[in-house]
């Protein structure tokens, strides 16, 4: 059941408002990873090839702090205590490898918030679902622009399971 929580399934059974909470507050640690890689690697990035994505990443972490705070926000709503954990930060000194690793959580984050929005509607928390709408379109955004500094396609994220 744990491998089924993580990935926010229920395995059948409805789901709860305390299970949303934990859902919502996994992706809040998912944010302030976002926050903590983006500066750190805005500022490290060296070489002509990575000013343009250096600058933009800076912008990126600006924007993943406004999502931590909505789904902060929406959190308290809901009842629970916002986390105050960051997932781990991977690092190196290779500027491909940072870059790769933010397309990496960036999919790993919309894969996620849309299994969140479906979670949302099917507990009839509507407004919840349509913010996490929104953060969606910057997440998109970050993942174009991080595929397009290493020159690849942005990676498939397939459709969240109804389950």
């Amino acid at each position: 059941m744990a491998a089924a929580k993580e990935n926010g399934k229920h395995e059948g059974k409805k789901l709860t408002r305390e299970q949303l909470i934990a859902n919502l507050n996994d992706d809040l640690s998912r944010e302030y990873q976002a926050i903590i890689a983006y500066v750190n690697y805005s500022q490290v990035l060296k070489g002509a090839p990575y000013m343009n994505i250096a600058a933009e990443l800076e912008k990126h972490a600006s924007e993943e702090l406004g999502h931590a705070l909505v789904i902060a926000n929406q959190i308290d709503y809901l009842g629970g205590m916002p986390s105050v954990t960051p997932k781990p930060v991977k690092t190196s000194d290779k500027a491909t490898d940072m870059l790769r690793f933010d397309l990496d959580n960036e999919v790993e984050t919309i894969k996620q918030y849309r299994q969140r929005v479906n979670e949302c509607e099917e507990l009839g928390e509507y407004a919840i679902s349509e913010h996490i709408r929104e953060i969606l379109l910057d997440e998109q955004d970050h993942a174009i622009a991080l595929a397009t500094a290493l020159g690849i396609d942005v990676p498939k994220i397939p459709a969240p399971s109804n389950e």
